[in-house]
């Protein structure tokens, strides 16, 4: 599954490269992602070690590829990267960039100097974070994520019903409350140590994809680690790329990812937004013969009825019109949802039209 790349022609699916995240990312295809997710290196400056109250040492994150000389050099390292990454987006492509208060506000502003357009700030709350063993400070017990498009113009992937559908059908906010890595999912290396310091939890992944991708959208991760992104892809149909440096987590998530068994189709569709619903005219039901010319249709409460003319405009009392003009004037109301108010009758039982609505719109998904 590693692949060492020196310049692309095609882009290497499903597959974990070996090298630079800012290398490899300027020797891919321009314009062939449909969504970066990067975890980068957070710049910790740590200064010694970390001790617990009981003199247990902390195993914190004090690898090499987390230490950088300055803020400078922190930010020209952003800079490249970030750069590296709008290149690869599509138009309408999308970036979301994990942090802590140590990195976070330094990468927000390269992001927006890049000429991303910000659509949120996640704050990711962990129910479970590491306790403050100085007590010096507050306990660390969130991390932020920055969600942006490629430029103030672009037409992000947002699956709003399917978010709404995971928060027991209210409306996602921008606090999410997931555990860390704790268990099973924590994954350790040979020694039975933790294999990565900030390995994400899949719940986090799987949420951030729900919401901004579709089945088959190419997802760039460019600080790999051990492939929580690529195995939650995986699983959820979209295609994958990583790149990783260090050889020890490659060949965690290597292993990780082969175990890992994708979602049949059925399981993969989730909540359609309503707007995002071809659009289906009330004459089409009346070409179709699914509604005759002459038919009459009953409001939902009842109280009126309407009768349907050939050219798909409904006549009733004293008004013509549209299904929604027709409906918002027996009502006295401003406005109706004329596929929501009106029924037809067959067989004796009164069907709301939607369900017509309905027909013609699976037919064109088939």
């Amino acid at each position: 599954m590693t692949k060492h790349v020196k310049g692309a022609d095609a882009l290497p699916l499903n597959q974990i490269i070996a090298g630079d995240c800012i290398d490899v990312m300027n020797s891919l295809p321009a314009g062939s992602v449909d969504l970066i997710f990067a975890d980068p290196p957070y710049n910790l400056q740590l200064k010694g070690e970390l001790h617990r109250p009981d003199n247990s040492k902390v195993d914190a994150v004090d690898d090499h590829w987390d230490q950088f000389n300055s803020f400078r050099a922190y930010d020209e390292f952003t800079t490249a990267w970030l750069k590296a990454a709008r290149r690869l987006l599509k138009p309408n492509g999308a970036i979301w960039v994990i942090g802590s208060y140590h990195n976070i506000f330094r990468v927000g502003a390269s992001l927006q100097n890049e000429g991303f357009w910000i659509l949120n700030d996640v704050v990711w709350r962990k129910s479970n974070p590491m306790p403050n063993f100085r007590g010096k400070r507050f306990t660390n017990a969130h991390e932020t994520m920055i969600w942006a498009g490629k430029d103030e113009n672009s037409k992000y992937t947002f699956n709003y019903e399917a978010l709404k559908a995971l928060n027991e059908g209210i409306q996602m906010r921008s606090d999410w409350v997931l555990p860390i890595c704790t268990g099973h999912e924590r994954l350790k290396d040979e020694a039975g140590d933790k294999a990565h310091p900030t390995q994400k939890p899949e719940s986090l992944l799987h949420r951030v994809l729900v919401g901004s991708t579709n089945p088959g959208d190419v997802v760039l991760d460019p600080f790999f680690g051990t492939g929580t992104t690529g195995a939650v892809a995986k699983m959820l149909g979209r295609e994958f790329i990583g790149i990783e440096r260090e050889a020890a987590y490659r060949k965690v998530a290597e292993k990780r990812i082969a175990s890992v068994r994708k979602f049949d189709k059925e399981a993969l569709s989730v909540s359609a937004s309503k707007r995002a619903e071809p659009r289906v005219p009330f004459g089409q039901l009346v070409e179709r013969g699914m509604l005759r010319p002459g038919e009459e249709l009953y409001s939902m409460n009842k109280r009126h009825k309407a009768k349907v003319r050939a050219d798909g405009t409904l006549i009733g009392d004293d008004i013509k019109g549209s299904i929604h003009q027709v409906g918002a004037h027996l009502e006295g109301a401003p406005s109706c949802n004329g596929w929501t108010y009106w029924c037809f009758k067959r067989e004796g039982k009164v069907v709301p039209i939607d369900v017509l609505r309905q027909q013609i719109r699976s037919e064109m998904h088939d």
